[in-house]
């Protein structure tokens, strides 16, 4: 009888231990997705902004993923950030999955770097404007759209119109990406909405014009299951690009590598042509932007 007990409680012992859920490193989570992939990545701190768990830094090309660039990364703790300053070396760690990405493990590197905040010396085209404030009529900018046609902004005047700004080779998930699909979400829940307006229009311009020509827009645009009579995406001449970008808050410039750095901005324009929102970086959702949409249609 003490026998079986035994066996009885061995057994219960065995199926307890598969039922636990999985390690950790110490001090980490569990994986947040089944795609999390991992780099190490060095870079130089350009600011550090603790209330927005967020700091930038201008690193090194990520081979296999990403060229070198300056750009903010999210931080889960707050920690992460105690004790660093702009021109400070680092070395990191950067996790990505398919819908987020973050840093952890910053470190200083010692005795490597110059120890001061490097110039980006952006070279751009541009011409005079003046920055758009809610209220403002929206200028006329002329573009071309995935289908190789000619477009212009106000084109678009009876409709609601809602503008962000990408370039299709940024593969970080909480930047291009995510508008993309941000985008894409808001095109599905306006078109499955009842008594929706019928009166709306979603375009992407790309800032990388060399690249992003009409036909890789197009494929791109097919990736997120757009819908030509709703949602475009364009580019044109970086004069118009960065004119309409730089009303709106919106930066973008190529580096001494080449590669392109920028910040996220989004907005939206009523169907009497005027600025109604601007959204700026990556904080808002698609239900956010479905609703400024519907009030902008009317």
């Amino acid at each position: 009888m003490g026998r079986v007990i035994l066996v009885l409680m061995l057994s219960m012992l065995v199926m307890t231990s598969c039922k636990r859920s999985p390690e950790t490193k110490a001090g980490g989570s569990a994986p947040q997705s089944t795609n999390q992939k991992s780099f190490q990545v060095k870079g130089v701190v350009i600011s550090i902004k603790p209330k927005e768990k967020s700091i930038e830094i201008k690193h090194e090309a990520i081979p296999d993923y990403m060229p070198a660039m300056t750009m903010p990364f999210d931080v889960k703790d707050t920690n992460e950030l105690t004790g660093l300053h702009p021109g400070d070396s680092v070395l990191f760690r950067m996790l990505v999955t398919d819908t987020d990405g973050w840093i952890d493990q910053i470190r200083k590197i010692t005795g490597q770097g110059s120890n001061s905040v490097p110039s980006s010396s952006p070279v751009r085209l541009l011409r005079e404007v003046e920055p758009l404030k809610v209220g403002d009529l929206l200028p006329d900018y002329h573009f071309t759209n995935q289908f190789a046609q000619p477009i212009s902004t106000s084109q678009f005047k009876g409709k609601a119109l809602a503008i962000t700004f990408i370039f299709t080779r940024c593969p970080f998930p909480t930047f291009c990406p995510l508008m993309a699909n941000r985008f894409g979400e808001a095109q599905q829940k306006i078109l499955a909405m009842p008594n929706a307006p019928a009166n709306w229009q979603l375009l992407t311009i790309s800032f990388d014009p060399d690249f992003d020509t009409p036909a890789v827009l197009k494929a791109y645009g097919e990736t997120h299951q757009y819908n030509p009579a709703h949602s475009s995406f364009a580019t044109g001449a970086l004069t118009d690009i960065t004119a309409l970008a730089e009303q709106i808050g919106l930066t973008f410039w190529r580096d001494g590598t080449g590669s392109i750095n920028h910040n996220l901005r989004t907005i939206v324009v009523g169907a009497d042509g005027t600025l109604r929102k601007i959204l700026p970086g990556n904080q808002w959702s698609s239900d956010e932007l479905v609703e400024e949409m519907v009030k902008a249609a009317k």
